[in-house]
């Protein structure tokens, strides 16, 4: 037989924590071995209980699931946290994977995806569904491109407002009162930074970011 997967429930509804053991106890490999109802108490429960998964609710009260997840896993680095909320939320997955939780499920989830869900974690594979996926992704692409903007300099914020209103260098120039090539260069080290290979795609982060507004 296989050996059991130990469980943390951890919900501050309790009707979330009834459907979820009525849900989960009719699978024999998964063992409850306990309920949590804030993100202190799941701390603590961790330490003592050491389960292999920990399905924790998002959003709690005094301490989220984000920051529980967080501090457990600083502790037992072994132990997988999967997430659960009632809405899809770009920025809580984009934050509960960056502080190592392995998966994002919504509460709506069906009891057979549930138990497959626990089992791939289990097995060290990321658990995301593709919409969730695809919100991840764009939410870690506009944070590098954040970055990079953030990088740029005040002058070069300007020069790169002007690119976007279609401006030509010499047109850059007169504006600002600066030589033409003092605006090249300044074109060139935009590019640079926001690793684009053209004035369009760097009108581009601009439009964006509304640097321009």
């Amino acid at each position: 037989m296989d050996k059991k997967i130990k469980l943390l429930l951890v919900d501050d509804s309790e009707m979330v924590r009834m459907g979820l053991k009525s849900l989960l106890t009719i699978y024999p490999r998964i063992e409850i071995v306990g309920e949590a109802v804030s993100g202190d108490e799941a701390i603590a429960l961790s330490i003592e209980k050491k389960p292999d998964v920990i399905l924790m609710d998002v959003r709690m009260p005094h301490k989220s699931g984000i920051e529980a997840c967080k501090e457990i896993l600083k502790i037992q680095p072994s132990t997988y946290v999967i997430m659960l909320t009632s809405h899809d939320d770009e920025e809580a997955i984009y934050d509960s994977v960056k502080v190592g939780a392995s998966g994002y499920i919504l509460k709506e989830i069906c009891s057979q995806d549930l138990i497959r869900a626990i089992e791939a974690v289990v097995e060290g594979k990321s658990l995301l569904d593709p919409t969730i996926t695809t919100k991840l992704l764009r939410k870690i692409r506009q944070s590098e491109e954040a970055k990079k903007i953030n990088e740029l300099t005040y002058q070069e914020r300007q020069v790169l407002c002007l690119i976007a209103e279609g401006k030509t260098n010499r047109e850059i120039a007169e504006t600002m009162v600066l030589s033409e090539k003092t605006i090249r260069n300044y074109v060139s080290q935009i590019l640079a930074k926001l690793e684009v290979n053209n004035r369009a795609e760097a009108a581009a982060f601009a439009v964006r970011y509304h640097l321009n507004e």
